[in-house]
């Protein structure tokens, strides 16, 4: 279990990394004339997330979850593809990335790195994070209630994204070359 703590530790401490690189790159979108949509679905977004982060080793811990080898190390594996996808999605959108929904007008649409094969590659990475992080360690209730609310709370964050990114792309073809 020690080592189980440390890991979703190591995941929260990545989350505010994240949170960091997303702050830094509001300022240069907000700088740019940037809109944001979505503000009402971000609380419930961080409230899910942080309930998976807290929920994977209070589960443990309070129903003696096993660590099933098996499981436990392919989880892993997933776990870190989950992480290294999220990067490059990160690093490919440079600073236009953040965990909220900001869009700088009269910039194009990204379609390079894992965008040129995927319209929302992050989101594959949340939703295999959510399943594989409580799984290492056979948290198996709070992977299935974080991926069904999960999946209500990217229905309408999908939602909201593609529209905010229909707008930037209207003006964008608007804007003469």
């Amino acid at each position: 279990m020690d080592w189980y703590a440390l890991l979703v530790g190591a995941v929260a401490a990545e989350r505010v990394g994240e949170l960091v690189v997303a702050r830094r790159n509001a300022r240069w979108s907000r700088a740019r004339g940037a809109i944001e949509a979505g503000r009402g679905h971000y609380p419930a977004m961080v409230a899910l997330h942080t309930a998976l982060l807290l929920g994977c080793p209070a589960e443990v811990w309070l129903a003696d979850r096993p660590f099933v080898p098996a499981l436990g190390w392919s989880m892993l594996a997933v776990l870190v593809a989950a992480q290294a996808l999220r990067w490059w999605c990160i690093v490919t959108l440079g600073s236009r990335w953040n965990t909220r929904v900001i869009v700088v007008p009269g910039l194009p649409l990204v379609a390079r790195g894992p965008y040129r094969a995927l319209r929302h590659p992050n989101y594959v990475a949340v939703v295999a994070e959510g399943v594989a992080l409580p799984l290492v360690h056979t948290a198996w209730v709070t992977a299935v209630v974080f991926t069904l609310v999960n999946a209500a709370v990217l229905t309408v964050r999908i939602r909201c994204e593609n529209r905010a990114l229909a707008g930037v792309a209207t003006s964008f073809a608007s804007v003469p070359a």
